[in-house]
């Protein structure tokens, strides 16, 4: 009975610290979330340079502080706190500007519903105003998507010249 015993109270812990510790996902699923995007916005930036690159323009450089207000449009978009668009651009562009200093151009570029960098990027291309800002004398941008809760992917890049 003693050692009965022993062996549950050594099995209960086992058991405790494997629920506890090992078999929880080792990231939770925002983080999971937030590495699928660094994928997408990694992609995202490879698409746009490589189009940049084949026009003979310099590349862009990804800047953490472009990339959390763009991240921060394409939540309020996705959770419809602000509708799809352009809305709060010039706020974003300051708080870029008072984070960075002086900003002598900025763009925007939104998207929705694409499933894929690629297919994001192409249908910026093929719309002449986001083109433009894609083909702009820019150096440095920022990039951020999310997902509402029907799944849908929302996309902003930042566009900016210092």
């Amino acid at each position: 009975m003693k050692i009965n015993l022993a062996f549950g109270i050594f099995f209960s812990s086992i058991f405790f610290f494997f629920l506890s510790c090992g078999t929880r996902p080792a990231t939770t699923s925002g983080t999971t979330e937030t590495s699928n995007f660094a994928k997408f916005e990694e992609d995202i930036l490879k698409q746009v340079n490589q189009y940049r690159a084949s026009k003979g323009l310099p590349l862009l450089t990804l800047n953490n502080v472009i990339s959390a207000e763009a991240e921060n449009h394409s939540q309020k978009m996705a959770s419809g706190r602000t509708p799809f668009g352009h809305s709060g651009y010039s706020s974003r562009i300051n708080t870029i500007t008072n984070q960075l200093g002086t900003v002598t151009r900025s763009a925007e570029n939104v998207a929705y519903g694409s499933r894929s960098a690629q297919e994001v990027v192409s249908n910026w291309l093929n719309s002449p105003g986001h083109k433009q800002n894609i083909e702009g004398d820019f150096n440095l941008t920022g990039i951020g998507v999310a997902r509402n809760k029907k799944g849908v992917l929302y996309y902003t890049q930042l566009f900016i010249k210092r």
